[in-house]
């Protein structure tokens, strides 16, 4: 089936957090985590890429954009990302 585009989803963990909690990490290996997380909370035919691009297959699309990707960013547990990818 094919996908169509749904929308942009900003994933990534920002400077500024970084800058809060005042480590060193791999800031591409929180990204990749953060997006797989991300990726397994979506519903199932709706995947977000890296660019931040989201995808949703045909049938699923209308219900994928109305996806609060803000409050599924929220369940995920940054904190022990960032415990994981400590430099």
């Amino acid at each position: 089936m094919a996908k169509v585009e749904v929308g942009i989803v900003s994933y990534t963990v920002s400077a500024d957090y970084y800058a809060e909690v005042g480590a060193d990490f791999d800031t591409e290996a929180v990204d990749d985590a953060v997006l797989a997380q991300l990726n397994l909370l979506a519903p199932a035919g709706v995947v977000v890429h890296r660019n931040g691009m989201a995808y949703a297959e045909e049938d699923v699309a209308d219900q994928a954009r109305a996806i609060d990707w803000a409050a599924l960013l929220g369940q995920i547990d940054i904190d022990q990302i960032l415990a994981e990818h400590g430099r």
